[in-house]
């Protein structure tokens, strides 16, 4: 089973393209994880009070995140993918999408690359190098641009 981060970004499609093509290769399942924020407003509010959020952690609301999930299954099933199922987990982005693959015994995790080679993403960590220091199984991590795969 092949795990895929997604948050509606080119760099998450880049990320599941790349996914659905492990999946379509092993003719495993692909799970594909959106992380959403169950308050926005609180986020909003904390973000103004304490600083910008971290550039590869802006975790979309719950409509966004149903949306990025329709979105990524689409481009799952184009690529390949033979069985594609989402999950919807509300919270942390690194935590929502390790839980799954604990869960679910992943054998990959995969994630795009934004936010690892920023300012921030060096001085307080990204999502992608939270899950490859913390994952149970093999990561994956997809260099995209902003503009998707590269």
């Amino acid at each position: 089973m092949v795990v895929v981060g997604t948050d509606g970004s080119d760099a998450a499609l880049a990320a599941v393209n790349r996914a659905a093509a492990l999946a379509a290769a092993d003719s495993a399942l692909l799970v594909v994880v959106c992380v959403a924020d169950p308050e926005p407003a609180l986020a909003a509010v904390a973000s103004a009070e304490y600083g910008e959020p971290r550039s590869d952690q802006q975790v979309p609301d719950l409509g966004t995140a149903e949306v990025a999930l329709l979105t990524a299954t689409e481009h799952a099933e184009r690529a390949g993918a033979p069985g594609v199922s989402t999950v919807l987990v509300e919270g942390d982005p690194a935590q929502g999408l390790l839980g799954v693959a604990r869960g679910r015994g992943a054998d990959c995790i995969v994630v795009g690359s934004r936010g690892i080679n920023s300012l921030s993403g060096r001085l307080l960590g990204s999502v992608p190098a939270d899950v490859a220091y913390r994952s149970p199984c093999d990561v994956l991590i997809v260099h995209a641009t902003g503009d998707g795969e590269r």
